[in-house]
């Protein structure tokens, strides 16, 4: 018998078996069950023919009432080119389906959104958003997933401007959200303001790129981006677009080197980059300072090393307390955005959900407890009503 060892925290055994694993899979994860009666001709007469032409005949001289009549307005199809899976990479869109349908059984579960996974054999931005256009008609909202940086970007976007409904990158967004969320309220564990924080971010792919945005619309004080390369300057040469555009807003006192300068005295350290951080550069940041490393199955930095010198500490993993977890935000930011009929996911949104998803936690705050549990029922809930609630003042509702 083959395990996988995965701690014991959050109630997860010590060990889970391939056996097990692999049981639970069998036969995919998702399937489509009927709302209507169908027990008798006349459950048949009303369900389908002749009774459904009429609703067909309705929309057809009201399209919107598709949104009524349909399951459309409460479909989340999740997309993927199966480019960038979890930590596996390129894999391609076969087997990514197993995480798409994991993704479409989680907006079910949390939210009660119908979802289904639509995984694309192409890789060209320009044929999925021509795909997804042409499929427009069967849903309510895109969630684009495990795509790879750069392209993400330039896709996330041409899909928003080519489609009149809610299009999140979640490997993006829904980390840069929750990531806020925990920031906020571990600046509260630690007596500190988001405006005072010097933050340093390591990754500009898509996580990283995601989180300085979100941090800076938040007001966070100072933001410094680490690539490869080291820190991203308005004077480094061969910058993509994307790193170009970071440099407008992060880096103010024009930092350059690499990791050691960026975290001397730095008050935050935000790892999305899989690359491990050597303890002497932890060793540089302010007293009690913050470590969010989020990199699986190895953050950035160990929790045990980060311990020795930052107040608070968070990864991405389930084992350790403080787990930066994207079922946090985004079954709720899809449900208050199909709620009020949202056109966009705006920037506004995003930050109401950090909000909504900090509070919670907010009563029960410890250095071990930033963040509420991704099984809290209050979560979803209370992210879907801040979402509805921003979308309606930032104009993008419908309702």
């Amino acid at each position: 018998m083959t395990t996988i060892n995965e701690g014991t925290a959050n109630g997860i055994g010590a060990e889970l078996t391939h056996e097990e694993i692999f049981a639970a899979h069998e036969g995919g994860k998702l399937t489509a069950a009927v709302t209507a009666p169908l027990d008798s001709a006349r459950d048949l007469s009303i369900a389908y023919t002749p009774g459904v032409a009429q609703v067909s005949r309705a929309i057809a001289s009201d399209p919107s009432l598709a949104d009524r009549y349909t399951w459309t307005q409460r479909l989340v199809a999740v997309v993927s080119d199966g480019s960038a899976v979890l930590g596996l990479g390129d894999i391609g869109p076969k087997a990514s389906l197993p995480v798409m349908e994991g993704k479409s059984a989680l907006f079910k579960t949390f939210a009660g959104l119908d979802s289904i996974p639509l995984v694309l054999d192409t890789k060209d931005v320009d044929e999925i958003v021509e795909t997804l256009v042409r499929l427009r008609p069967s849903f309510g909202a895109v969630n684009l997933e495990d795509i790879s940086a750069p392209r993400c970007f330039e896709l996330e976007r041409r899909v928003t401007e080519a489609l009149d409904c809610p299009v999140m990158h979640d490997d993006q967004h829904g980390t840069a959200v929750v990531a806020l969320a925990a920031l906020r309220n571990a600046a509260r564990v630690a007596g500190r303001e988001l405006e005072s924080l010097r933050v340093v971010i390591s990754g500009a792919g898509a996580a990283g790129v995601a989180c300085a945005r979100i941090l800076h619309t938040a007001g966070v004080g100072e933001i410094i981006v680490l690539d490869s390369r080291g820190v991203i300057s308005a004077d480094r040469d061969g910058l993509t677009p994307i790193k170009q555009e970071l440099t407008e807003f992060t880096n103010p006192r024009g930092i350059s080197g690499g990791p050691a300068e960026a975290m001397r005295g730095a008050d935050v350290f935000i790892g999305v980059s899989m690359g491990q951080v050597p303890e002497e550069h932890v060793a540089l940041m302010a007293k009690d300072c913050i470590v969010f490393a989020l990199s699986n199955p190895d953050p950035e930095i160990h929790p045990d090393v980060a311990g020795k010198y930052a107040s608070v500490v968070a990864t991405g993993r389930s084992d350790f307390p403080n787990q930066i977890n994207n079922v946090l935000a985004f079954p709720g930011i899809f449900k208050g955005a199909l709620d009020v009929g949202a056109r966009r996911i705006t920037d506004g949104m995003k930050v109401a959900a950090a909000e909504a998803i900090a509070a919670v936690a907010a009563d029960d705050l410890s250095a071990d407890y930033i963040v509420p549990s991704p099984l809290d029922p209050r979560v979803a809930p209370e992210v879907s009503a801040a979402v509805s609630k921003a979308a309606r003042a930032g104009g993008v509702a419908a309702t």
